[in-house]
Parts: structure tokens; C-alpha cells; sequence
């Protein structure tokens, strides 16, 4: 099993913007890094304001046989805070392919997270420890589109449910919500 490394969190953005030269290419890129990093570090608030989104942005999110439509930053907020209290805001790519354009970006990814048993349980998978932590691993495709000022628009994301796979992950693989955040937090600005 190849395991999620919480550092590789923005790992393809960067080498993106490593050979971006369009300046709005690059805003739209440093915005999405920050995002990733924000969110992961548990610090979502801190995305959900004017520099980073827009107004009323909104969210589809398709992922294990449902689809959420969120509208709007308390509905978004709400999002957030339940991954954040619930310590599901680990997450990220094991493997990523980015597309630019103007009007915002195109993602594949492999995705790992991090994932309490009992949490998979609830969502009808066959796990045998509730209490252990387990990485969910499987096929995203997203897209970002961004304003005309690269404020981000919304997210919809999409799931390959076939894909999905679940390893236990032993005691030292685990990152938690609180060590993810002192990793990623130098990585921010």
C-alpha cells in the first residue's frame, strides 16, 4: 500500500508553479496551494474569506454514492467545521495531475485519507477494528474554477467509487489533524 504523505500535499502545485509563467495561472495556483494547506491544517476559516473566494461560492461533492451541493460560505463553513471537530482533515494526493487554463483548474488524483474505523463503518464499509485508523485510497477528479480577481468559485469533485480500496494503517503510519498542522503550517506562507 502506498500511503498518503502529508507533505506531499502540494507537492504538484508547486512543481506547477515552478514552471508557470502566467501571471494569472500562478494566482490561481497559489491560491489552490494555500487552500490545500489551510484545509488540512485544520485552519478552513481562514479560506473562506474575500481574498481566497468568492461571495457565494458553491460545492459538489460527489464521493461514496452521494452527492452534496453546498451553497454559500455558511453552508461551506458548516462543511468544514464537521471534517475539522470530526479529525477527517486529513487528506490529500498520493498521486496528482494539474491542468491550468484560465479559467481555473483540472485535477486528477489518487487520494488517500485518513480515516477513523468507525467513521468507514458508518458509511457501510466492512472494517474490523472501529477503533483503528484506516486509509481510505481512491480515484478523485476535480475542478476549480476561479473569478476574474482568482478567487476561487467552487469546487466539484467526483469520485471513481470503484476505486476505492481500505487499508489499517499501523500506529505509526497515522497523522493526526494536530500533526498534520505543525507539518504544514511553515509550508503556508
Amino acid at each position: 500500500m502506498r500511503t498518503f504523505d502529508v507533505r506531499d500535499v502540494v507537492k504538484a502545485p508547486d512543481e506547477l508553479l515552478a514552471r508557470t509563467d502566467n501571471p494569472r495561472h500562478r494566482a490561481i495556483l497559489t491560491n489552490f496551494r494555500r487552500h490545500a494547506l489551510l484545509e488540512v491544517s485544520g485552519r478552513w476559516q481562514e479560506i473562506l474569506t474575500p481574498r481566497m473566494v468568492v461571495d457565494r461560492p458553491v460545492y459538489r461533492i460527489n464521493e461514496n454514492g452521494r452527492s452534496v451541493h453546498l451553497t454559500g460560505l455558511d453552508e461551506i463553513g458548516k462543511f468544514y467545521q464537521d471534517i475539522a471537530d470530526r479529525g477527517l482533515n486529513v487528506f490529500g494526493p498520493i498521486e496528482e495531475r494539474i491542468a491550468i487554463a484560465d479559467w481555473g483548474l483540472a485535477i486528477e488524483s489518487l487520494f488517500g485519507n485518513y480515516l477513523p474505523g468507525h467513521v468507514l463503518a458508518a458509511q457501510g464499509e466492512d472494517v474490523d477494528d472501529p477503533d483503528a485508523w484506516y486509509q481510505l485510497t481512491h480515484y478523485m477528479a476535480s475542478f476549480w474554477p476561479y473569478d476574474e480577481d482568482c478567487r476561487l468559485i467552487g469546487e466539484h469533485i467526483y469520485e471513481d467509487a470503484a476505486s476505492r480500496t481500505i487499508e489499517k494503517l499501523r500506529p505509526e503510519q497515522v497523522v493526526t489533524p494536530a500533526m498534520a498542522a505543525r507539518i504544514l503550517t511553515p509550508l503556508i506562507d
